[in-house]
């Protein structure tokens, strides 16, 4: 394992509910993702992103926790993850945890303590809890990222507590001590257990601005994104990592902090990542991005040049597990699939890190027609079923042809999968030449082969096309829907996402050449 891996890794997502069920209860657990191992590792990742296992009553699929040093049953316990996690670093694969330091679960101890203790105890001044003036204003006129307004009363009717999220997720009050302590125990208990190191869920969130104050408008702000905001992007959140840092540091490994950090501009997203402070943080500007060539080389840029401004790596993502699939987002269908190959295959020649979403390997595509009653997403149930919440990216992934969910488990999945996904699954397209799982794995080895060194843009093969070098490979990228001539961009085709024919790269396709 080199020294800074995380400076040009490729990291993949797990979500466990959703990776793979080994005992049969229809969600995923840690024993499922041990068993496809090899299969990571036959990807060629050189991480994993595991999203929350902690205990939790599941409100909001595990980022609402009630205990940081538990794993939640419904996905094993510390003896299975222990054994997952050397499996992966056998295969050398690392593995990064989840971290929800915004919040906790309404069911966690501290929280628990807090309703039953007084107004202005100590047990409620690690939450944000305020009085209650009139029944029907809350403190302020903050909403809820999942719709609704961020406040709830107690039950005694006195006091109203903050939840940005959902009620069942309380915010932390991180101007107390007493925070600040108990996660920095709860680095120091993973990081003994031997992670990689540690996602850390709305790192832009955590401080809120003195007084709480309104924010402009009708108080609602879109988590994605996201402006500034009194509870978003605060400059006091910098501290905090600066003191996480050191800690880090202590660990040999070469461990590593990542920040889901929403941001109004690459300049302040580049802030986290000044030397003293996080390694990564995602740029979700091409997530947010139109499939255009304008659009996504403004993104390139810009993030390239402020990141080179603090020495840190550009972290590059099309999906997860809070956004729509980006076949579908592309336009769903052969054409959808098309461009979210050429998008992925552009990322993987970027310098920096690339992130690879689970399913996304298998061309996966967003499922929009989940049944009310099948939904889990706070998001659905807040806004009365006006959004439809982030369900449709997390169903289970198909492993085999046929058979229960496709593999994923013995007794079917916590949420249906489409019919067709027989045909999307790892067993269909595994050694079959031009499926897009063997596309990515040969995508990311060529990437291995050939890592970049920066990037030169040279000049464009089309109107709606770009080209560049990134000092060990030539990639043309076509966002339109005519082809564009190749011919002089390279002496030897390494990969393309869609055929090369009579010397044009079709629309919606990306190329690599030998230099």
């Amino acid at each position: 394992m080199s020294e800074h891996w995380w400076r040009d890794a490729v990291i993949y997502q797990v979500y466990p509910r959703s990776f793979a069920d080994a005992d049969g209860d229809g969600m995923g657990d840690l024993e499922g993702i041990r068993s496809r191992i090899p299969y990571l590792a036959a990807l060629g990742v050189d991480a994993v992103w595991l999203s929350p296992c902690f205990a939790s009553p599941q409100k909001d699929a595990g980022y609402d926790v009630s205990d940081y040093r538990r794993i939640d049953p419904r996905f094993g316990d510390l003896d299975d993850f222990d054994r997952m996690l050397a499996d992966a670093h056998a295969a050398g694969i690392r593995l990064i945890v989840d971290l929800v330091p915004n919040h906790t679960s309404s069911e966690h101890a501290w929280f628990q303590a807090a309703l039953a203790a007084a107004p202005g105890s100590p047990e409620r001044e690690r939450y944000h809890f305020r009085d209650v003036v009139d029944p029907e204003v809350p403190p302020n006129n903050w909403q809820s990222i999942f719709g609704g307004p961020a406040w709830t009363k107690t039950d005694d009717g006195k006091q109203w507590y903050l939840h940005l999220f959902d009620a069942s997720q309380p915010d932390l009050n991180w101007d107390n001590p007493e925070v600040h302590a108990e996660f920095q125990s709860v680095l120091r208990f993973w990081l003994d257990r031997g992670v990689d190191g540690f996602r850390i869920d709305v790192a832009h969130g955590m401080v809120k601005a003195d007084g709480l104050p309104d924010t402009g408008g009708d108080g609602t702000i879109e988590m994605i994104g996201t402006t500034q905001a009194p509870f978003f992007d605060q400059d006091g959140v910098h501290d905090i990592y600066r003191s996480w840092r050191p800690i880090i540091e202590e660990y040999d490994g070469d461990r590593i902090f990542v920040a889901e950090a929403w941001t109004d501009s690459a300049e302040r997203r580049s802030l986290y990542l000044r030397p003293d402070e996080l390694h990564q943080a995602f740029n979700f500007d091409l997530v947010l991005a139109p499939f255009s060539a304008a659009d996504f080389r403004k993104a390139i840029d810009s993030e390239i040049a402020n990141n080179a401004g603090v020495g840190a790596p550009c972290t590059w993502v099309l999906s997860n597990h809070d956004v729509q699939r980006h076949v579908t987002r592309y336009g769903g269908g052969e054409l959808g699939l098309a461009r979210a190959k050429a998008a992925t295959q552009l990322l993987l020649s970027l310098p920096g890190v690339v992130y690879v979403y689970q399913g996304e390997e298998l061309g996966l595509n967003e499922v929009l027609d989940l049944p009310a009653e099948v939904r889990e997403d706070p998001t659905f149930f807040r806004t009365g079923g006006a959004q439809i919440g982030r369900d449709g990216c997390r169903v289970p992934l198909p492993w085999t042809r046929e058979g229960s969910s496709f593999g994923f488990g013995a007794n079917g999945s916590w949420l249906p999968q489409p019919a067709d996904w027989g045909a999307l699954s790892a067993e269909a397209e595994d050694g079959v030449p031009g499926s897009t799982l063997e596309f990515y794995r040969s995508a990311i080895a060529l990437r291995k082969a050939h890592k970049a060194t920066g990037l030169t843009w040279l000049a464009d093969p089309g109107e709606d096309a770009f080209a560049f070098d990134n000092g060990a490979l030539v990639a043309v990228v076509n966002f339109g829907a005519e082809p564009v001539p190749v011919a002089g961009y390279g002496t030897e085709v390494l990969l393309a996402s869609s055929p090369i024919t009579d010397g044009l790269l079709p629309g919606g396709s990306t190329a690599w050449f030998n230099k």
